[in-house]
């Protein structure tokens, strides 16, 4: 969990960070996370999550933080997490005391005591169940702005229910990671945001409302488990009472919708209309504001943030730094200075040569293996170590820039001097 003040002039005035697996042992997770025993359900706790607000506001305020200049807050979750309150929490959560750390007024408040995130791979009969329902997967893609997912929220609550149908009947209200922590802020349930909605396999993209038939093949009566969504940079109301008794908060303080972290990163990144952006990780990751998206069968739509009538793309591919590194060591003796030569030594277009290297299978596309190619469109086992560098390179940037048009981003035309 991490914290950012800024003033006007956008100067940070103060940032900290807790730790989960250390500031927080007694929940005795690895990575923030727990990893069940089929190695695909993976969650996390969420008093853990409301114990590490708790404690990051105590050590502001031991450092002599000023909460009263806050004039509006808002965050950013993980994508895909969600939160399942109990009957009768929002009555908890609207008159917890402020003489009590949060977790402690919260403790029974969650029907689900462990999140389902982004991580959890466990719900594939329920993504091809939903997919069958609404007239398959590019249907769903059209509708909602990506085919099911395994770890997107509609999928998880569908395997809540089927499990567990009682734990779903004591659920009131079904809030993503973003809108749980915009809940603790504001006192009461904050809604989903557009943005963060879209990556529910539930939200009618172009309408900005829930599809009927999505939410009818997830679980009953899960619109009003859900609340009405509303624009991403909506003004909720301001803070709790809560914070300005425990901490000192001005009760002016606004409470601004929080949104997913993809979404953030690409207002945090101040896109504009034509931009794109690469976040080279170990899963490399490619966004970009879009006036007139193409959903597809691989990749994600979702309702920009900054702008409500426009949309943002979002592709991930999964074979990242670590592909990279791998060939580094192989072609340049692991030295980052001599793959950039090995680089440098050759033309782009690689005289014809081409590769895609997808050591673990990939998401975008489905594939796995080393496939090489030469001038001749002839499969080869192998190429010169600085041609295998190059084709690499060009090989991962042009499945971007392919992908991405599939989605509908236009490349301008090159300048003529290229």
């Amino acid at each position: 969990l991490k914290v950012i003040a800024i003033d006007e002039q956008l100067r940070v005035i103060y940032e900290d960070n807790v730790h989960f697996d250390k500031d927080l042992p007694e929940f005795k997770t690895q990575g923030g996370v727990y990893i069940h025993s089929d190695r695909l359900t993976v969650t996390s706790p969420v008093l853990m999550w409301v114990k590490a607000l708790d404690m990051i506001l105590e050590k502001m305020k031991s450092s002599g933080f000023n909460f009263s200049q806050i004039r509006a807050l808002s965050g950013a979750g993980q994508q895909h997490g969600s939160v399942y309150w109990k009957k009768g929490s929002l009555q908890i959560l609207k008159n917890a005391s402020s003489k009590l750390p949060l977790h402690q007024s919260l403790k029974d408040c969650f029907s689900v005591s462990n999140s389902p995130i982004w991580m959890d791979s466990s719900t594939a009969s329920q993504c091809r169940a939903l997919e069958k329902a609404v007239g398959g997967a590019q249907q769903l893609a059209s509708v909602t702005g990506s085919r099911a997912y395994e770890r997107f929220t509609g999928n998880q609550i569908a395997k809540i229910y089927s499990q567990n149908p009682e734990v779903y009947k004591q659920t009131e209200r079904i809030s993503l990671v973003s809108s749980f922590a915009a809940s603790l802020f504001l006192g009461t349930y904050a809604p989903v945001d557009y943005s963060d909605g879209s990556g529910m396999n539930l939200l009618q993209i172009w309408e900005k409302a829930w599809s009927k038939s999505c939410l009818d093949a997830c679980a009953p009566e899960l619109e009003e488990r859900l609340g009405c969504p509303v624009p991403s940079h909506s003004v909720l109301g301001p803070i709790s009472p809560y914070y300005c008794q425990r901490y000192g908060f001005n009760p002016d303080c606004k409470i601004v919708a929080f949104t997913g972290d993809n979404p953030a990163s690409l207002a945090g990144m101040r896109l504009q209309e034509g931009d794109i952006a690469i976040s080279l990780g170990t899963s490399d990751t490619l966004f970009l504001w879009i006036q007139e998206p193409t959903p597809a069968l691989e990749g994600h739509i979702l309702c920009n943030p900054v702008d409500s009538q426009t949309y943002m793309a979002l592709l991930c591919f999964k074979n990242g730094s670590l592909m990279r590194e791998r060939i580094r060591d192989d072609c340049a003796s692991g030295s980052w200075d001599e793959f950039s030569k090995a680089l440098t030594s050759t033309l782009p277009g690689n005289s014809g040569n081409l590769g895609f290297y997808f050591d673990v299978m990939e998401i975008t596309p489905e594939a796995v293996g080393i496939h090489r190619f030469n001038r001749d469109n002839k499969k080869v086992s192998s190429f010169p170590k600085e041609v295998e560098v190059r084709a690499l390179i060009e090989g991962q940037f042009m499945a971007k820039r392919i992908h991405a048009e599939k989605l509908g981003y236009q490349v301008c035309k090159y300048d003529e001097k290229w």
